[in-house]
């Protein structure tokens, strides 16, 4: 089945830069559009970046526009995102996801038929 495994997050000060890291199991990789989301306690969750399937597109939050950036290595089938100029509102669990469901939205993103644990990221002002 489809797994999903992220990791890299982790606390650091504003300013600071991360990389989150997405290995995927249990299907053919390059098959499904992917992307990350966040959600902070509280708050609605929010689609902070996608590749569409091949990763010829990708999308942005506009609070994320400049700052991040999603990439992908299809040899390991690992799925990226790196995060610089981190702020105290980027604090989130944050989970990689696949096989996106509809279209972007700018408001939430894509939906997703899968996603994994998440991992923590902690920007401290």
């Amino acid at each position: 089945q489809v797994q999903l495994v992220e990791s890299g997050g982790g606390s650091v000060q504003a300013g600071g830069s991360l990389r989150l890291s997405c290995a995927a199991s249990g299907y053919t990789y390059s098959s499904y559009c992917m992307g990350w989301f966040r959600q902070a306690p509280g708050k609605e969750r929010e689609g902070v970046a996608a590749m569409d399937t091949g990763g010829g597109t990708t999308y942005y939050a506009d609070s994320v526009k400049g700052r991040f950036t999603i990439s992908q290595d299809n040899a390991k089938n690992t799925l990226y995102l790196q995060m610089i100029s981190l702020k105290p509102e980027d604090t989130a669990m944050y989970y990689c996801a696949a096989d996106c469901l509809g279209s972007w939205s700018r408001q939430g993103g894509y939906e997703y038929n899968y996603w994994g644990q998440g991992t923590q990221v902690t920007v401290s002002s």
